[in-house]
């Protein structure tokens, strides 16, 4: 970070004035996620282009360098994670493909065979039931996560299984490309499900066939 910072010095006489903000991990969450993703060299998700760097983008002394490591591990993450709707929206509204996406390619006929299974509604985003038909309203990555952390362990939530959890989102009515993986990612985090999951959770007896007073047949 010194490295960083003596550029950014430099180029202070550039400008009629500089302000630095501190902004806290709660304000700042997407930044924050992409400096563990850096750091802990975990697979990202899809929609986000890694660029490894080979060489540091700024000039650095050997006081400066503390056990980086061997440069060729090191990558940087270059661009959010965008919203997985947009691709879709636009291609409804203009017929326009992502930036970068030539038609002739593989990913123009892939976003056109998947465009059959939604429909755009008043400019939002819906996708038509594979047997059922019912339209689920499609959500960003982020707010499906919340979604799924309501109905795991909100007010209403009772740490329920994965395949019931599933169950849930689609009889909702939600959808998003990751719906199938974020509810095992989360059962597997989930503290109280890891704790009490190895709990037998029958009763200790069999169960005991109390017989009726009477017989029901005259």
């Amino acid at each position: 970070m010194d490295a960083y910072m003596a550029v950014i010095r430099k180029l202070e006489n550039k400008f009629s004035g500089l302000e630095i903000h501190h902004i806290i991990r709660d304000n700042n969450v997407k930044a924050d996620v992409l400096s563990k993703l850096g750091s802990d060299q975990a697979d990202v998700s899809p929609g986000i282009f890694v660029h490894k760097l080979h060489h540091l983008s700024v000039a650095t002394t050997d006081q400066m360098i503390i056990d980086s490591g061997p440069l060729e591990s090191s990558r940087e993450v270059m661009m959010i994670d965008l919203d997985w709707r947009e691709s879709f929206i636009d291609f409804f509204r203009e017929q326009m493909l992502p930036p970068g996406v030539k038609k002739e390619s593989a990913e123009a006929a892939r976003l056109m065979r998947r465009s059959k299974s939604y429909i755009l509604i008043n400019g939002k985003l819906y996708k038509c039931g594979a047997g059922s038909g019912v339209l689920m309203k499609c959500v960003a990555t982020e707010d499906g996560k919340a979604i799924l952390q309501e109905l795991h362990e909100g007010s209403c939530g009772n740490h329920t299984a994965l395949r019931n959890m599933n169950g849930k989102v689609f009889r909702y009515g939600f959808n998003w490309p990751m719906a199938l993986v974020d509810p095992k990612a989360l059962v597997r985090r989930c503290p109280g499900c890891q704790y009490f999951a190895k709990q037998t959770h029958l009763v200790a007896h069999n169960l005991i066939t109390i017989p009726p007073s009477w017989p029901f047949n005259y």
